[in-house]
């Protein structure tokens, strides 16, 4: 069957983590939402609807309007009880959560008409089942359900137990629940600890001399944990990341980098950011409030209800050495932190943030920034690439 991923009127809530991406390709546990679907329904061709200025580096796909169509809202994180539900759906039929569409199965001519008009529209299903489903609502929901996410995608991937002999200097608690690919380089003095949660470390991984692994963790393909970092469990670092100093409940999208000394906790990073050495990310109040954080497009401060949360940082971001982030602190695309106090709580895209006000990034000088990073990692910043900055310049 044929998938396509659709997003309601919630998707804005995970902005600006969503400014570069469709939702379905944000990163929680080890895979991305689009990912986890394809593995647990055992398909790899989907479609989605998309912004159109993010086509060009996220294509829609291709949708066959002479085959039914399974719709799947990407907020929805799937298990085996609700990809059973879905299995049985006929034509016509969708499942609800707390009223919002989970899934549903259209013919083929109505699904090439909504598709075509890049929105799904829920007027098109004629019986709706409410089950139990886990629909994150909101940008913090990420750090809420990494933890449980990591452990759950463990069973999607074909990764054997560590065999510890392999490593005589590694010490480690509940050997059994961490899982390594062939490749891994684990250098002398590590500890990890998985009785908590398992610790995964996929291909190509170093964990560097002296590090600390807490489960559940996951290390993604080609990542590097530096010299003697602290990394606790509910922290997911993506492919080609780096990783250093103390870490705890975070989410590292790919060719995003933590090499150096300095706390982050319970935050979200996009790719290609950068926090320079010494930075320290405040994730509680002096009070134990519980944080507010500015809404990306509103403006206006929430309340989060969690007391624990940090910074949502989106693509291409940077921080100074010793920098300080605040609580809820919410940082767009292509940002320049260097202030010596701490910038305000709701940092605009392509911001030059200096040590006494805010100036607007030179778009020509970010676009040399973001290339001069890419190349690092053999990858260009092609006119896709560029067309979607130029956007989210023109519209910061």
């Amino acid at each position: 069957m044929q998938i396509c991923f659709f997003t309601d009127n919630k998707a804005l809530n995970f902005n600006p983590l969503t400014l570069t991406r469709p939702l379905d390709d944000l990163r929680i546990g080890i895979f991305s939402l689009r990912r986890k679907w394809e593995y647990r329904l055992k398909v790899n061709n989907t479609c989605r609807t998309v912004l159109p200025y993010l086509e060009g580096e996220f294509p829609k796909g291709t949708l066959n309007k002479t085959d039914d169509c399974l719709w799947i809202n990407s907020r929805c994180l799937p298990d085996q009880q609700l990809i059973h539900h879905i299995q049985k759906l006929q034509t016509g039929q969708a499942l609800t959560h707390n009223k919002d569409i989970v899934a549903a199965k259209v013919d083929g001519d109505t699904s090439s008409r909504l598709f075509n008009n890049n929105q799904f529209d829920p007027g098109v299903v004629d019986q709706t089942s409410v089950v139990e489903s886990r629909l994150i609502e909101n940008v913090w929901d990420l750090l809420t359900y990494n933890a449980d996410e990591i452990e759950r995608d463990l069973t999607l991937t074909n990764l054997s137990a560590l065999k510890p002999s392999r490593h005589p200097s590694l010490v480690t608690s509940a050997s059994e629940n961490i899982y390594a690919a062939e490749d891994v380089t684990i250098e002398p003095g590590c500890i990890f600890l998985a009785n908590e949660g398992p610790v995964i470390l996929q291909q190509g991984v170093t964990i560097q001399a002296g590090s600390i692994l807490r489960g559940p963790v996951s290390v993604g393909e080609n990542s590097t944990v530096k010299m003697g970092a602290r990394i606790y469990g509910g922290t997911t670092l993506g492919p080609f990341c780096k990783a250093g100093g103390e870490v705890a409940n975070c989410i590292f999208h790919s060719y995003s980098n933590k090499g150096h000394e300095g706390y982050t906790g319970d935050s979200v990073f996009g790719q290609w950011v950068n926090i320079g050495a010494g930075t320290n990310i405040s994730n509680l109040k002096n009070n134990y409030n519980t944080v507010k954080l500015p809404h990306w497009d509103s403006k206006q401060e929430v309340e989060s209800g969690q007391q624990f949360l940090g910074t949502i940082m989106a693509d291409h971001s940077k921080t100074a050495i010793n920098t300080k982030l605040n609580t809820g602190t919410m940082c767009g695309v292509s940002a320049n932190i260097f202030m010596s106090g701490f910038p305000p709580k709701l940092i605009p895209s392509f911001s030059w943030v200096g040590s006494s006000d805010m100036q607007t990034y030179h778009f020509e000088k970010a676009l040399e920034t973001m290339a001069a990073m890419m190349v690092r990692r053999n990858k260009e910043l092609d006119s896709d690439y560029q067309h979607m900055m130029r956007h989210l310049f023109k519209n910061r």
